[in-house]
């Protein structure tokens, strides 16, 4: 008779060991989440096998359990930029749709060295069900690293440098800018500039590149190109900039209404009138401008709706495809 004491079962941090992968992705193919890529799901069921794992009963009836949240995790530190309209009406979005599931919104500005923190924290909790990306930055943004790096369903608000996410939900930036341009580019003006976003934001990239095309394929050059911030104080430096390089410009692209609320009052202290001497085209459809300014709508609240409509599907086992939202010219005054 064997005198060896019973073997103890293995434990899932052991099966996550063998396979390779993070507790938190084995415990997604003992459940059978539809998030988890092809390769870690065959290492961890042949790490069960070899290991002869027998899970839990009680334990997988928990992990089953979701979590009852979601986090809208803005790759941005300061709290105001929540009076920025942008953000609010992606929450409206997000909000209609959640408020008929009973989960909850979690926002997290994940910028800060805190921020991240926090994130990683809640993330490696699994404090959620799922996170919703916004306004990521550069291609080596703490969010996007963080998102990458976790097993969670992550829905994108815009599509982020380097490779294409799985899910996402954007706005025809390029076509929204050629539709602008080719507005100023009818009204017949020919010294055209641009006030653009940070250059290291895939939205500013996308917007100055269609600047770019559409005065070429009209047969006209760049009038001077300025960075700025998305915000009226940038707008107001940017427009400054051109001003003093460019003095002849008799048009302004510019790639935020937050922006144009800062270039517009210099135009007018230089005494250019808008649009006599200037026409102005702003991007967003969110202020309220003086002269009332002709610019391209984004459907935002919509685009919040579509990630939480996405996020819901891919939590309930679907693989959507990414969406694309159009964006329409609205003429108003300033052009």
């Amino acid at each position: 008779m064997s005198t060896d004491p019973p073997r103890r079962p293995a434990t899932l941090d052991e099966v996550a060991a063998r396979a390779g992968v993070s507790r938190t992705a084995a415990s997604r193919v003992l459940n059978n989440a539809p998030h988890v890529s092809a390769v870690k799901r065959a290492a961890v069921e042949r790490a069960m096998r070899d290991l002869d794992y027998q899970p839990n009963r009680s334990a997988r009836a928990l992990a089953r359990q979701q979590a009852g949240a979601v986090v809208l995790a803005v790759s941005l530190a300061d709290p105001v930029v929540f009076a920025d309209p942008f953000f609010t009406r992606i929450i409206v979005g997000l909000l209609d749709v959640l408020e008929a599931t009973d989960r909850h919104l979690i926002i997290c500005l994940a910028a800060s060295p805190r921020g991240e923190t926090r994130l990683k924290n809640l993330l490696s909790a699994q404090g959620a069900d799922g996170i919703l990306p916004l306004a990521v930055q550069t291609r080596d943004d703490p969010l996007l690293r963080l998102v990458q790096s976790s097993e969670m369903p992550a829905i994108f608000g815009g599509r982020p440098f380097g490779p294409e996410p799985r899910w996402y939900v954007d706005i025809d930036n390029y076509g929204g800018t050629r539709t602008a341009l080719q507005h100023l580019i009818d009204l017949g003006r020919t010294r055209i500039a641009t006030i653009t976003g940070p250059v290291d934001m895939q939205v500013a990239e996308v917007r100055t590149r269609a600047y770019r095309e559409a005065l070429m394929l009209a047969g006209l050059t760049p009038h001077g190109i300025a960075h700025a911030d998305f915000t009226p104080p940038g707008g107001a430096a940017a427009m400054r900039e051109l001003l003093e390089s460019h003095p002849d410009l008799d048009a302004v692209f510019i790639a935020s209404d937050n922006m144009a609320m800062g270039a517009l009052p210099v135009l007018r202290a230089t005494g250019r009138r808008i649009p006599d001497d200037v026409a102005v085209v702003g991007y967003d459809d969110l202020r309220l401008t003086d002269p009332p300014l002709t610019t391209v709508h984004q459907p935002i609240e919509t685009m919040g709706r579509e990630m939480a409509r996405m996020l819901l599907a891919v939590l309930d086992g679907a693989d959507p495809s990414p969406v694309i939202l159009p964006a329409k010219l609205i003429v108003r005054d300033s052009a």
